[in-house]
């Protein structure tokens, strides 16, 4: 299995400095996207800062924060890689926190974070907020995150309709972000791919501004991922740029059956 990714980031068409981060790690193959808040109070300091962080604590797995307090569901049942960014996202959090309380002009800084950690066919997501994880399949989006949001809570409670929600002037309202308390709950999932499947990362200046369906005839219009970002970046501006907009695109394809790849092999026997 190969996987070829790239990212694109972009100011929008409204604001006048991009909030959003975000971080591909290659040989890793360990993508996180984050979605600064706070305006004057520095959300890009606190989105770089959640990418940096959960970056560096995944790249070292046997260094331990003597600092670090890690909340949340028990994940006891789930693999090294999802607790380790599981507690990486936790240890960013606190970093954040940490900074604002040190700093008074940072005070009211937060951010979002969404990883995805693929060992394998294994994904591993951790996520708080309301930047979203997809899965394209087959011609079919599925999102594999939830929304921590006020709107996202009054659908799934019924309060109100998914069309209400989009019109909704609540949509900015988040109930968990990175940075607003020294502790933050961290929901985890993990997904079997497979061969040709899309991986999506976003931040919601694009779902706000593109629709799902439109989101997934993109992906499947461009199969070069630096395309396809850079696509649904234009996307997005091309309806208003109302915020900052930052896509991950990750393809999975089997490995090349042609002519080279067996001339690799045949050589690697000889040797």
């Amino acid at each position: 299995m190969q996987i070829v990714s790239a990212g694109v980031s972009d100011v929008g068409r409204v604001r006048s400095n991009n909030e959003d981060s975000f971080r591909i790690l290659e040989p890793m193959n360990l993508y996180i996207l984050s979605d600064g808040m706070g305006g004057e109070a520095h959300g890009e300091v606190a989105s770089s800062l959640a990418v940096e962080t959960i970056a560096a604590y995944c790249s070292e797995p046997n260094k331990q924060d003597p600092d670090a307090t890690l909340v949340g569901l028990s994940t006891d049942n789930v693999s090294g890689h999802t607790k380790r960014l599981r507690d990486a996202v936790e240890q960013a959090n606190l970093k954040i926190y940490q900074s604002a309380q040190k700093n008074p002009e940072q005070r009211g800084m937060g951010a979002t974070a969404t990883a995805a950690w693929l060992d394998g066919t294994k994904l591993s997501i951790a996520h708080v907020g309301d930047s979203r994880a997809y899965l394209l399949r087959t011609g079919s989006l599925q999102q594999l995150t939830n929304d921590h949001s006020l709107v996202a809570e009054q659908v799934r409670r019924g309060i109100l309709t998914p069309q209400q929600a989009e019109e909704s002037e609540m949509q900015s309202v988040l109930l968990r972000a990175l940075g607003a308390n020294a502790e933050v709950a961290v929901d985890v999932e993990e997904v079997e791919l497979m061969a040709r499947d899309v991986l999506l990362l976003c931040s919601d200046g694009l779902t706000r501004m593109v629709t799902e369906p439109e989101i997934a005839g993109t992906l499947q219009a461009a199969p070069d991922p630096a395309t396809a970002a850079q696509k649904l970046v234009d996307l997005a501006n091309e309806r208003g740029g109302m915020d900052n907009v930052t896509v991950i695109v990750a393809r999975l394809q089997e490995e090349s059956k042609g002519w080279l790849s067996w001339l690799r092999r045949d050589t690697a026997q000889k040797v």
